[in-house]
């Protein structure tokens, strides 16, 4: 198609997807906090954060938060993605071409925001993960979700048996470590550092991680989710959950006690590094499949619906509110803000995002109330079809 590329209309969204966003949103937050105000990257979590309030609520965010939400981002990228291409060949427009535009935006905006906001950033690898989409989404639902489920299971299952192996074996050859060096230089660089000091230590923090070494396991941990969305898009289970609802419900009390037990491993046995990854690796997913079917079953109902729908004015506008949580929190804890980098307990952070949070929902109404597209997904739109989209309702 040649010329300006007409946008591709929102009248179809589902209820379902916004709320799913707007939760990942709350998720991802909840995950991301102890990051923003302390090293954790380089400290074993568990222990400071070990009594009273500060250990119940950091059991809590552990069990019902850690890696159970970028599954949910990663499977809704790829669900999205596909409506996309649907309603992309509906308007006769290369689907490919499209996508490609979509995902260099968002490597843009994930460079951005990683390298001058918050090291923690997703966006970059979802793009980069994100190109690889274009080889499998014209297979078959069902293929997709078994291809997702095989890519992640297999060798999630492989190490995880490793690991708990070598745990059994000598439980010190896989405790969980920390660096204090990098902890000292931590707090001393995002607590008094100049701007230019907080930059290359975002950088040093986002290469910790996203390095050549654990490419294959960030791979690993995040494409399978997208093909997995993409499947479920394809096979409608979500779109028109009612043929599936027996189904969806098993699923949902499965995953729910299933997820909620392996989760809870690391208390109950050893905690040690076999016990984390199993934990994370297999217990976060498990939740993660307790939220999409559970919130698709509740959003078939009229009452509690209602109750959710807050959260889908944040799902709609879900990449200004992900960036607003890093802007925002960073500015109250780096330096060059109010500088309480390591001066707050995890519940001072737990308390901070839940206000920050429900302010986030009252923005987002009252910006939804005038504009069809938050700030962020508008630019977003502009980028990927050349023409201002309509702002206004």
């Amino acid at each position: 198609m040649k010329g300006t590329m007409i946008p591709l209309q929102d009248n179809r969204r589902l209820a379902s997807i916004d709320i799913l966003r707007g939760l990942a949103i709350l998720g991802i937050f909840l995950v991301n906090m102890p990051s923003f105000h302390s090293p954790l990257l380089y400290m074993d979590a568990a222990r400071p954060w070990s009594r009273g309030w500060d250990g119940i609520l950091y059991r809590f965010s552990d069990v019902v938060a850690q890696a159970s939400f970028y599954p949910l981002f990663a499977f809704l990228f790829g669900f999205g993605a596909i409506i996309l291409a649907i309603r992309s060949e509906e308007k006769g427009i290369a689907f490919p071409f499209l996508f490609s535009k979509r995902l260099s935006f968002l490597l843009a905006i994930g460079c951005m925001h990683a390298f001058f906001i918050w090291h923690g950033d997703i966006l970059i690898n979802y793009a980069v993960f994100g190109f690889a989409l274009l080889f499998f989404y014209k297979m078959k639902g069902k293929t997709l979700i078994l291809l997702g489920l095989v890519c992640y299971v297999l060798p999630f299952a492989i190490l995880g048996a490793l690991f708990l192996v070598m745990g059994s074996i000598e439980n010190e050859g896989i405790a969980i470590t920390k660096d204090s060096k990098m902890m000292e230089r931590s707090f001393e660089i995002y607590q008094s550092g100049t701007f230019l000091e907080i930059m290359k230590q975002r950088a040093l923090d986002w290469y910790m991680v996203n390095n050549l070494v654990n490419a294959g396991i960030l791979f690993l941990s995040i494409f399978p989710f997208f093909l997995i969305g993409a499947g479920v898009a394809k096979q409608g289970y979500l779109q028109n959950p009612m043929p599936y609802r027996r189904k969806l419900k098993v699923i949902m009390i499965v995953s729910l006690l299933l997820g909620l037990l392996i989760k809870c491993l690391p208390y109950v046995g050893t905690f040690d590094f076999g016990t984390m990854f199993v934990q994370d690796y297999f217990g976060g997913p498990l939740l993660t499949l307790f939220y999409i079917t559970a919130i698709t079953l509740l959003a078939e109902k009229t009452g509690a619906c209602r109750l959710l729908m807050p959260l889908s004015y944040v799902g709609r506008m879900s990449m200004s509110n992900y960036l607003f949580q890093s802007i925002v929190s960073t500015t109250i804890f780096y330096s060059y803000g109010l500088g309480l980098y390591g001066s707050v307990s995890y519940t001072t952070g737990f308390i901070f995002l839940l206000a920050l949070f429900c302010l986030q929902i009252l923005l987002s109404i009252l910006w939804m109330s005038l504009y069809n597209y938050g700030p962020v997904e508008y630019v977003w739109r502009v980028v990927t079809y050349g023409k201002k989209p309509v702002m206004k309702r």
